[in-house]
């Protein structure tokens, strides 16, 4: 007779019913010649956990060819199946679970379970391949060339060629367009820590905008006769160069990565109406990085350079200005930030590097076209019209690129004239004023969490600091000195801070770049089913109102309705 195989070697329960699974169930072996044979409970020392009651089963090698005698299972302890004819035995062995195999595994005996590597299982999650560059077209490629039979093909979301400015607006909320709504979903994963690249946003260069505009500072004040009393050695501004490059290189690079693997979240950054203001920032801190190059390292910088900087931010300026004056969802009262600063005070960096290498006509062009987009958004964002939300106390750092422009761009005019001159005074004095006009409110900065707008506070402070420090140079007394050092001082504290604790929070508490909910939007509004709360028996005020609030701004209607139906009750209502 054929020898039947044992395939499932144990069936073991442990903790179903233990009560009564002690009470009728058994051990069984099963043989070849049906024979079954009680076990009694043992405890196995080894795996340090006892045996309850299991049931063991051999299975025929084919469903086909199954013997004449069936296999019997019984559950008594007096019940026997003996086949006399048999002589081979087939002896079961349990597998332990549940704390017993864990042990088992650990002491040698069973082999391991595969580790997953968490890394590798979120890369391969196809709930992001609509943000991926090749949408895992890339990886079935490279797994059909290792031999490897193709899976199933992964349902890809489609993908918009571009994401209309209206979708920002309608599924976000808040003044920098960051909040989702709650009448709104993710494409991605809400409870889930996305990708590194996905999470890595543009305005993390503003981290090298505050390093790199320190080197400057040091630099002039090494430079300046009328700080030669403080006797700054030119070694600080090497350190502080060669670390921003460090760090450009670094945040450039993650940058280009991102561009690289996820390029439809790049895209989405770059037609966000709040963000695309930060894609100014690489540019200005190449600017940065040319004005802040030490003597040692080299005292002249070739014109072609300032060309390849300026070209882009060029290219930016015609989209971004004309998008202010044109009208529409991008019109500048209805995206009127302090962040816009950004694209204004690249035409005055690039003014003031133009300047000290010898340019005339390009240096004037820019700041032609900074100062005059300048003042349409001073008075834009002091007016605060009706349409532009109050800044939430996270944001109220960015307040500080109120300084940034004035501070600069008396540093431009004064390297286009060739002299602090009135022109360049009444400039750095505005900037002054702000700066004051800040540095009193201290309850307006305190009493809210680190974030990446925090790195608002560095460079309009240096650039600040940079203006003063010219401007002792054209004043030298008691005073402009004291002033200088004041805010050297200052931004060297803020700077040096900052950059400690964004390292602490990156690498220690790793919650410095949290899920960027605005590039997550869905391309389409969700269909909303509308619930009519006020037709409803026994439904609240309360219920109606909650609807109301969270309705979409396609639904007004409800809100009509609901008025409309209050004043036919109250017409219908009999008199008295």
């Amino acid at each position: 007779m054929e020898a039947i195989p044992s395939l499932i070697r144990s069936i073991e329960v442990v903790g179903f019913d233990d009560d009564l699974m002690k009470q009728n169930a058994l051990d069984l072996e099963f043989t070849d010649g049906d024979k079954i044979e009680p076990e009694p409970e043992t405890s196995n020392d080894g795996l340090r956990h006892h045996r309850t009651p299991s049931i063991s089963v051999s299975m025929p090698p084919s469903p086909v060819e199954v013997p004449q005698s069936a296999r019997r299972v019984a559950f008594r302890d007096d019940f026997e199946l003996v086949d006399k004819n048999s002589a081979t035995k087939f002896y079961s062995q349990p597998i332990p679970t549940g704390v017993g195999f864990e042990e088992a595994v650990a002491a040698g005996k069973f082999p391991s379970r595969p580790v997953k590597n968490t890394k590798v299982e979120k890369l391969k999650d196809q709930r992001y391949n609509s943000f991926k560059t090749w949408s895992g077209k890339l990886e079935r490629q490279l797994t059909t060339l290792r031999g490897k039979p193709p899976g199933e093909q992964p349902v890809i979301t489609p993908r918009s060629e571009n994401l209309p400015v209206d979708r920002y607006f309608d599924a976000l909320e808040g003044p920098e367009l960051e909040t989702l709504r709650p009448s709104e979903e993710l494409i991605l994963p809400e409870d889930k820590k996305w990708p590194f690249l996905l999470r890595f946003p543009i305005s993390s260069f503003g981290i090298c905008l505050g390093v790199s505009s320190q080197a400057i500072m040091w630099k002039n004040l090494s430079s300046t006769p009328s700080t030669h009393f403080l006797h700054i050695s030119p070694k600080i501004n090497l350190i502080l160069w060669c670390i921003s490059v460090a760090l450009f290189a670094i945040v450039a690079s993650s940058y280009i990565l991102k561009l690289i693997f996820y390029f439809e979240a790049v895209r989405r950054e770059y037609y966000h109406p709040i963000r695309v203001n930060f894609f100014f920032a690489p540019w200005v801190s190449l600017l940065f990085l040319a004005i802040g190059l030490p003597p040692t390292v080299s005292t002249r910088i070739p014109h072609v350079l300032w060309y390849i900087f300026m070209t882009p931010i060029f290219i930016m300026d015609v989209k971004i200005y004309g998008q202010w004056k044109s009208g529409g969802q991008r019109r500048l009262s209805k995206v009127a930030n302090p962040v816009n600063h950004l694209s204004i005070v690249g035409n005055f960096v690039g003014a003031l590097l133009g300047a000290s290498m010898g340019l005339k006509e390009g240096p004037i062009f820019f700041f032609a076209v900074g100062i005059a987009h300048y003042m349409v958004l001073f008075v834009t964002l002091y007016q605060r019209l009706p349409t532009n939300e109050t800044l939430p106390k996270e944001l109220h750092p960015v307040f500080f690129l109120f300084i940034a422009v004035p501070s600069v761009a008396s540093l431009a005019w004064a390297n286009i004239n060739g002299s602090f001159d009135y022109g360049s005074r009444i400039v750095y004095f505005l900037a002054m004023f702000l700066y004051f006009s800040l540095a009193v409110r201290v309850n307006f900065f305190r009493g809210f969490t680190f974030s990446l707008a925090w790195w608002a506070y560095t460079f309009p402070m240096t650039g600040a600091a940079i203006a003063t420090i010219r401007y002792s140079n054209e004043v030298s007394n008691t005073f402009t000195k004291i002033l200088t050092v004041t805010l050297s001082v200052i931004a060297t504290l803020t700077v040096f801070g900052l950059l400690v604790t964004t390292i602490l929070h990156a690498f220690v508490m790793r919650d410095l770049f949290p899920n960027d909910i605005a590039i997550a939007i869905s391309d389409r509004k969700p269909t909303t089913v509308r619930k009519w709360f006020h037709l409803r028996t026994g439904s609240s005020e309360n219920d109606i109102e909650h609807y109301l609030k969270y309705v979409t701004s396609n639904e007004k209607d409800v809100e009509v309705s609901v008025d409309v139906k209050e004043t036919d009750v109250e017409s219908q209502r009999p008199l008295t």
